[in-house]
């Protein structure tokens, strides 16, 4: 119930979904998290099962609890976002005998626990579906987790109507303007959790070796996280104070990359970033690491610039051709707006997602 791409994508798909086929149910491992309150200003019922370890007597009593849920409300389909409720919510499921059991894969690198990792391979072996966001990711759980290729979808993230519309002039001149960023700036944006993986560090060594060349430059990080004290002390040690602008958590409506002149992810590990698609459907080109799913996002030459993860060099090169090029910076904002419109659009992917639904549902009652 905390703020995340895979924990947003959620609740942006629940709020989605149509009503007139789908009585929808959330269930959380968790009581607590500010998009606890979101699914019930919606109307979503939420039953809470806090679980704090997948083993133990209290583990035994919260899938009672689930098990006698699903029976007594009939459910049909039970899909898991994240790891754990793959391990928790399939064996539950597969006790009430009834449903169809989606398991999901949302994520790139291993979980670090091995027992973790082999429980949710055995939930892979149980769940009718492995649901992935991206095409590289379906193609590690066949290769890594030896699951059939018929037997893994791919469903991607997606934005809302409301992401391509820039907001008003004078909004973007406000938000500027509470950072502390000069008017005639160059901005570079990046929205992501400020983590080691994300690596913003890398972002802030090449912030500094592009900005005596281009004083203009300026980096906006929005996002929180453990990282952030160290982030803020490296800009210092850099010269980057003043430079880098740390803008914290915030609504991601208006979309936040219509603020920005240019949008970066410089993560080590990513499966399907929502912050790429957001990018996008702003119409802003986009400079970020080759992992994970990102190809799958970004073309590069084409609606971006994708370079090797821990290369600071060839990342600060991508963003300064960008700069050098406004014609090529405009080139590929519009690729990439339209490259998100024909496939990351809510209208197209929600229905996607309905659609496997009921065909899963069709083939267990055969």
């Amino acid at each position: 119930m905390d703020i995340g791409g895979t924990e947003l994508n959620a609740v942006r798909t629940a709020e989605r979904l149509d009503p007139s086929r789908f009585a929808l149910s959330i269930v959380s491992l968790c009581d607590h998290g500010p998009l606890l309150a979101r699914y019930r200003d919606r109307g979503i019922p939420v039953l809470c099962l806090p679980l704090h370890r997948l083993h133990g007597s209290h583990a035994v009593r919260q899938a009672v609890r689930l098990v006698r849920f699903l029976t007594r409300e009939r459910v049909d389909i039970v899909h898991s976002h994240d790891v754990y409720n793959n391990v928790f919510s399939t064996l539950c499921s597969r006790l009430s005998r009834r449903p169809v059991v989606i398991a999901s894969r949302r994520w790139l690198d291993e979980v670090p626990r091995s027992s973790l990792r082999t429980a949710n391979r055995v939930a892979y072996r149980f769940a009718d579906c492995v649901l992935t966001n991206s095409e590289s990711i379906a193609e590690l759980v066949v290769a890594r987790e030896r699951v059939r290729r018929s037997r893994v979808a791919v469903v991607p993230n997606f934005v809302d109507d409301q992401a391509f519309v820039p907001p008003p002039p004078e909004e973007r001149a406000r938000f500027l303007f509470e950072l502390g960023v000069p008017t005639d700036s160059f901005v570079v944006g990046c929205v992501a959790s400020l983590r080691p993986v994300k690596n913003h560090e890398l972002l802030l060594h090449a912030i500094a070796n592009l900005r005596a060349r281009w004083p203009a430059l300026h980096l906006v990080l929005v996002g929180e996280g453990d990282a952030r004290p160290s982030l803020e002390a490296r800009a210092r040690q850099l010269g980057l104070a003043g430079v880098v602008h740390f803008a914290g958590l915030r609504p991601n409506e208006p979309n936040l990359h219509h603020l920005f002149d240019l949008s970066v992810l410089s993560s080590r590990s990513e499966a399907l970033p929502n912050s790429l698609v957001e990018a996008m459907a702003a119409g802003r080109p986009v400079v970020a690491t080759r992992v994970g799913g990102v190809a799958d996002v970004v073309r590069d030459g084409e609606t971006g610039l994708l370079v090797a993860p821990g290369d600071v060099d060839a990342f600060g090169r991508a963003i300064e051709s960008l700069l050098r090029d406004p014609e090529l910076r405009s080139k590929y904002g519009r690729a990439a707006r339209e490259r998100a419109k024909t496939t990351f659009q809510a209208r197209r992917v929600i229905p996607m997602l309905e659609s496997l639904y009921l065909a899963l549902l069709r083939e267990r009652v055969r």
